[in-house]
């Protein structure tokens, strides 16, 4: 059973980066698609970008050019650099596995175990 622990939210002000992590236990996450999802108050929850694999990644539209994820396979953990961070990133993050090896058009019923999420707030 995979357990995520997500770290390294807070609050920014707007054009300010942040680190999130997602350690993963019980399974090694290396083989499996991995994706950062954010939700803000009263809106869907919002798969932001995934890697497979292969290290191939997919980006929603809003966060390409400032966002990147990445693995360490090592250690087990997944990554999250938000640069250039606006108001509108202002969410919970959750970092999510799926049992598959590519990530492309899953759904977020495909993602299950999620971690518990960390809160990232941007200031204007």
């Amino acid at each position: 059973q995979i357990q995520l622990a997500e770290s390294g939210g807070g609050s920014v002000q707007a054009g300010g980066s942040l680190r999130l992590s997602c350690a993963a236990s019980g399974y090694s996450t290396s083989r499996i698609c991995m994706a950062w999802f954010r939700q803000a108050p009263g809106k869907e929850r919002e798969r932001v970008a995934s890697i497979d694999r292969d290290a191939g990644t997919i980006y929603v539209d809003s966060v390409k050019g400032r966002f990147t994820i990445s693995r360490d396979n090592a250690k087990n953990t997944l990554y999250l650099q938000m640069n250039s961070l606006k108001p509108e990133d202002t969410a919970m993050y959750y970092c999510a596995a799926a049992p598959v090896g590519y990530c492309y058009n899953l759904q977020v019923s495909a993602f299950a175990p999620w971690g518990q999420g960390t809160q990232v707030t941007v200031s204007s």
